[in-house]
């Protein structure tokens, strides 16, 4: 399942690139891509991890950049 989620207020594409290497790191995670330009990333889920993995990404983008607002696209 593919899911989308808008990352206002990013300061860098470092940040952007830490946040995009930990969420492909989680369990669950088919493949991930986050644009720093675009401040969007991308998310392949397995169908029935699609919650867990949106709350582990969630924490790993505020703890790299706690000033990110995440939101869902869908």
């Amino acid at each position: 399942m593919k899911k989308i989620v808008k990352l206002e207020g990013l300061c860098c594409a470092n940040c952007a690139a830490r946040i995009e290497e930990g969420v492909k790191k989680l369990s669950g995670v088919e493949s991930a891509s986050l644009s720093f330009m675009t401040q969007r990333l991308t998310v392949e889920v397995e169908e029935n991890k699609t919650d867990e993995v949106m709350e582990a990404a969630r924490k790993i983008a505020n703890k790299i950049e706690p000033e990110a607002e995440f939101k869902i696209l869908r």
